[in-house]
């Protein structure tokens, strides 16, 4: 899958991007309930299964080996590492969504969704979530008890550079409060449907 492939169906490519412990995942399962007609393509991931997390469901947990193979084996339609452990889009997650006309919505970091805008540029939205603020991010973060000190730092470092690249989205909201930012974010969703379709009829 590349810039020029024909994606079946219409739907849309929502991706929602910002820095780690701002909330992409709570937004998502959110939005996935109130919209019927929103799927969540499940990324793959070389990092530990973290407490609760369902692989299948959360992320796919791939070995180094396995995620290598997928790459090999022209997998993904974008990859990075980040943290020190690689993640990656699956094409087959993304056209099996688009195929039955669904919208397809990533919660991906900034490196893979500025990737696949540049590969897709006509199907997708691009959403960037912050948090109120750095010290509720750092709160966030703290509270998931998965990072050490050390981690938090590195992870901060790597928030600071993603929020210069905000510019390269669409549209922005802050994660204060979840319902307020789930609203703002379906409301987004149905102005870029509408949108999309006129452009079709014409």
């Amino acid at each position: 899958m590349n810039a020029d492939d024909k994606q079946d169906g219409n739907g849309l490519l929502i991706i929602l991007s910002g820095p780690s412990g701002v909330g992409k995942g709570t937004i998502c399962n959110e939005l996935m309930k109130r919209d019927n007609n929103i799927a969540f393509s499940v990324s793959a991931t070389t990092r530990k299964q973290g407490p609760g997390e369902i692989s299948g469901k959360d992320y796919f947990f791939y070995s180094e080996q396995e995620f290598q193979e997928t790459l090999d084996n022209d997998g993904f339609l974008e990859w990075a590492e980040v943290h020190g452990r690689r993640y990656g889009t699956l094409k087959s997650q993304i056209s099996e969504i688009l195929g039955a006309d669904k919208d397809c919505i990533l919660d991906i970091d900034v490196q893979g969704g500025i990737q696949i805008n540049q590969k897709m540029p006509k199907s997708c939205v691009m959403i960037f979530v912050k948090a109120p603020s750095e010290e509720e991010l750092i709160r966030r973060i703290t509270a998931r008890k998965r990072e050490d000190p050390d981690e938090i730092k590195r992870r901060m470092m790597t928030t600071r550079w993603e929020m210069t690249q905000e510019a390269n989205y669409q549209y922005s909201v802050v994660n204060d409060q979840l319902d307020e930012v789930v609203g703002q974010v379906l409301d987004i969703i149905r102005e870029e449907r509408i949108a999309r379709a006129s452009a079709i009829d014409r």
